[in-house]
Parts: C-alpha cells; sequence; structure tokens
C-alpha cells in the first residue's frame, strides 16, 4: 500500500485533473480538457471520481494495479477471452473480450483483488448495484450480461459499446451545434428516467461515462460503480461524484438523488453547448464556494447560437437548489424534448440516410457539414449541408454542391440543363471570389425527412457532378 505523497513519487506523470477526471501527463499549465490551472493543484486534488466513505484516514488507495493484470491480457478469465484493454482506472480494468459459448464480444470490467480486499464493502456494491442496473434494458443505457468471481477477480460483463465517449466526442468537436447537443441531452435524461423508476441514482454522471455508438445513440455507463479513493482532505461523509458535475447540496453531505443526476446532466449539456464547464476552479474548496454562491454563466456568452428556451432550460437543470430543478430525469427528458419539438439534429438524420452507404462520408464544420460522395464511375463530389439564417420556424436546410466556374461561355449550356433538372436548380454563387455554377437544393429544416435528404443529396451529387463533366470534362469539385 502507498500513501498519497509515495504514490505521486512512484508515479508522477499518472496525474488526474481535479474538476473533469481527465488523465494527464504533467502538472504544468493548464488542463486541456476543462482549463483549470494545474501548477497550484496539490498531489492530493489530482484525483479520478471521489467516493469517500467511512474513511479512517490512512490514506491508502490505489490508482494503477497494473501488476495484478499483467497475466490477464491475451489469457481466459471464467467464459471470457480477454483480446485487448479498452481502459483502466483506480479500481480495475476494462477489457474487450469474448464470450467463448456464446460467440459475442463484450466489456469486462474486472475489479483490482488488492482494492477489493481492503475494501469489502465497495465489492458488496459492486454485485448489488450492478445487479440492479441489469434489470435496465433501454436504448438509452449500456446493458449488463452478467456479474461473477473467478481466480480472486470479480467482473462484470457489459453490453459493449463500439463507438466513443461523449468526452472524446467534445474533445474531437470542442462544442455541438445547439439542436446536436440538446438531442443528445434528451437521450441521456431519456437514461436517466429509466433508472430514477427502477430507484437505480447513477452519482456519477459525466461524458466519460457516456458511451454513444456509431449511429450516435447516447448510452450511460457505470450507474454507481465509481471508483473510490482516499485523501487527505475533509469531505463530507458519503461525497460521491466527480467534482464539477457534483450537485451544490453533495458538498454539503447529502446524499445523491435523482435530482443530482440531474445536476450533472446540466453540467454535460452547459459542456457540449459551450465547450466549456461551467466553473472552473484551482481546487476544490475554490469550486464548492463557486458552485455555491456563484450564478451561473450565461450560455449565450459562450455560444449566441443557443436560443432562449435553451438557456432557460439549461438553468433549471443547473439551479442551485434541488427543489428547483426537474426531480428526476423523466421531468429533465419532457423538458428537453419540449424544446427539441419535432426537429431533429441534422447528424441523426446523416446517420440514418447514410449508416450502410459507404459512398458518403461526412463531417462537421461548425453549423455546416461536408459530404464526400464517391460516385461509381471513380469519380468524387463534394457536398455542404447547412441552416439558412432565417428564423426558426422559417430556416431551411441548404444542399449544395460546386459545379465549375460560371464562365460566360457555359452560361446558354447550363440555362438549358438547368430547365431539364427535376429537383433543386443551378445557381451562381461567389465562391472564394469568383463566380462559380452551385446546383442547390432546399428543405423546410423543421419537417424535413430522413429520405428526403438521402434523396436530395444523391441528386444534388450527381447533378453537379455531371454537369461538370459536360461543361469542362473536369473532376475538380
Amino acid at each position: 500500500m502507498n500513501s498519497i505523497t509515495e504514490q505521486s513519487d512512484a508515479a508522477p506523470n499518472v496525474v488526474f485533473c481535479p474538476g473533469c477526471n481527465e488523465r494527464l501527463a504533467t502538472v504544468d499549465g493548464e488542463c486541456t480538457r476543462c482549463g483549470a490551472i494545474l501548477p497550484e493543484i496539490m498531489g492530493d486534488q489530482l484525483q479520478e471520481t471521489l467516493l469517500i466513505h467511512d474513511w479512517h484516514g490512512n490514506g491508502t488507495y490505489y490508482t494503477e494495479p497494473s501488476e495484478e493484470f499483467d497475466d490477464l491480457l491475451g489469457s481466459a478469465l471464467n467464459v471470457y477471452e480477454l483480446e485487448s484493454l479498452i481502459g483502466s482506472g483506480g479500481m480495475g480494468r476494462v477489457y474487450l473480450a469474448k464470450h467463448r459459448d456464446l460467440d459475442r464480444y463484450c466489456a469486462l470490467k474486472i475489479l483490482s483483488p488488492k482494492s477489493a480486499e481492503i475494501d469489502q464493502d465497495y465489492v458488496e456494491r459492486f454485485v448489488n448495484e450492478g445487479r440492479a442496473t441489469a434489470s435496465l434494458i433501454h436504448p438509452n443505457v449500456v446493458t449488463i450480461h452478467a456479474i461473477g468471481q473467478e481466480k480472486g477477480f470479480h467482473f462484470l460483463e457489459m453490453e459493449f459499446v463500439a463507438g466513443r465517449s461523449l468526452q472524446r466526442l467534445l474533445r474531437d468537436e470542442q462544442r455541438l451545434t445547439p439542436i446536436r447537443a440538446t438531442a443528445l441531452a434528451a437521450t441521456i435524461a431519456n437514461g436517466l428516467a429509466t433508472a430514477h423508476r427502477a430507484g437505480i441514482v447513477h452519482r456519477d454522471l459525466k461524458p466519460d461515462n457516456i458511451l454513444l455508438n456509431h449511429q450516435g445513440i447516447a448510452k450511460l455507463a457505470d450507474f454507481g460503480l465509481a471508483k473510490r479513493i482516499s485523501t487527505l482532505r475533509q469531505f463530507p461523509k458519503d461525497l460521491a461524484g466527480t467534482p464539477n458535475f457534483m450537485a451544490p447540496e453533495l458538498f454539503h453531505g447529502e446524499p445523491a438523488s435523482p435530482a443530482s443526476d440531474v445536476y450533472a446532466l446540466g453540467v454535460c449539456y452547459f459542456l457540449m453547448l459551450s465547450g466549456r464547464l461551467p466553473y472552473v476552479a484551482k481546487s476544490i474548496d475554490e469550486l464548492m464556494a463557486q458552485v455555491a454562491t456563484e450564478a451561473l454563466p450565461n450560455i449565450r456568452d459562450f455560444n449566441p447560437r443557443v436560443s432562449l428556451v435553451m438557456g432557460e432550460v439549461l438553468s433549471l437543470l443547473l439551479a442551485k437548489s434541488p427543489h428547483n430543478r426537474p426531480c428526476d430525469g423523466i421531468e429533465a427528458a419532457q423538458l428537453l424534448q419540449a424544446v427539441l419539438g419535432q426537429t431533429r439534429d441534422l447528424e441523426s438524420l446523416l446517420t440514418d440516410a447514410f449508416l450502410n452507404d459507404p459512398s458518403i462520408r461526412w463531417t462537421r464544420q461548425d453549423l455546416r457539414y461536408r459530404i464526400d460522395h464517391e460516385l461509381p464511375d471513380g469519380r468524387r463530389q463534394v457536398l455542404f449541408v447547412e441552416p439558412s439564417d432565417h428564423h426558426a420556424g422559417e430556416c431551411l436546410l441548404l444542399i449544395y454542391s460546386i459545379c465549375c466556374p460560371a464562365d460566360p461561355e457555359f452560361f446558354e449550356t447550363a440555362l438549358r440543363l438547368n430547365s431539364e433538372i427535376p429537383h433543386g436548380s443551378l445557381a451562381i454563387r461567389e465562391v472564394d471570389g469568383r463566380e462559380m455554377f452551385v446546383m442547390v437544393n432546399s428543405h423546410l429544416r423543421s419537417t424535413v425527412e430522413v429520405e428526403e435528404i438521402r434523396r436530395s443529396i444523391l441528386e444534388v451529387s450527381t447533378r453537379a457532378d455531371e454537369i461538370e463533366n459536360r461543361l469542362t470534362g473536369e473532376d475538380c469539385h
């Protein structure tokens, strides 16, 4: 067993930001994820998820029990073949495993035997909450398949979600479009609602514990399976969670509740909308003071595209008193769905339209999506999809692709081709200071359907390529 100081000396390059739980390679400068100032953070505050319960002050814990797992990778445990390491933390590791009997992949979470030995209460909670979570069958919750023990290892078999975490998505894109953020928050709330109906409180909701599959569907993971570490500071009994996602009442010793999960959802929503956390502090003491006394920053100062109603819902989710928040995930989901109305976010529309089409790939550039289409004859075409600048009820979804320069010699042919186009039109737009022929189609944003988007993108791409080929014989756009 190592003390906090001994652990810091032994592994100085393995530290965690106290604000957002990001694993860091250095304590110099700012946290690359939440912006916390690191030089003033002491070793006892560089920690993972906090879970303090009946601590007797000996300061013992394990952060990287690697020696216990050295022989597991590539071997068998019970009916599982452990093929690769997915993640690790203070209480154990998660492996990509294959169930030999069912011939399917799963995520296998394995507790550290040493940690389990010194903390029988954690093992009991691991087993009890694993069983409880196994009853949650919902598209927005990671399914628990089995729980067991073998060779001194306690393990939990979970659904393997191929994709990435919300944290990884935010690291890649910084912030999401308001509709996309609201849609994801609503699906996260749906997962919480399922748990709250069953009397289960997550207690550690954060982007790390929200997984996104390849279809962009959010799934909640790690219900109540918080990692435990001890600390040299005095905290209220039963303090559980990751500091920046903890509701104010948790810092004062009140038990976790559905309303504290709603607060954590609000922090995730703020992060998705703005690319930053609502409160950033140099220490946990300072963070506690900010969360308790400072007004919530105006989200529209960070992202003016956030609507007033989105800002109002965000303020409700992050209300300092639990009595002023939606009481559980059910009410939170209803609020967020009311904001969305019938409007689906563009990312999910594109995913549904082209999920199994390898010829279509896309990337997001702020509110605009760039579509790369590989045509059957080996040619390629680039398209753009973006909302117009109209008000919500009049907003259009614009789908367009550049054909070629709008040289006068092409006008007569272009006019004739435009009359033959059944959908959309050929227009002239200035692109990078030069007039270009552009193939354009549009739909009312609030009512557009998946099939309309699919058909329009394919038609615009095909027509734009035909016009470019006909007028120039080239394949530049």
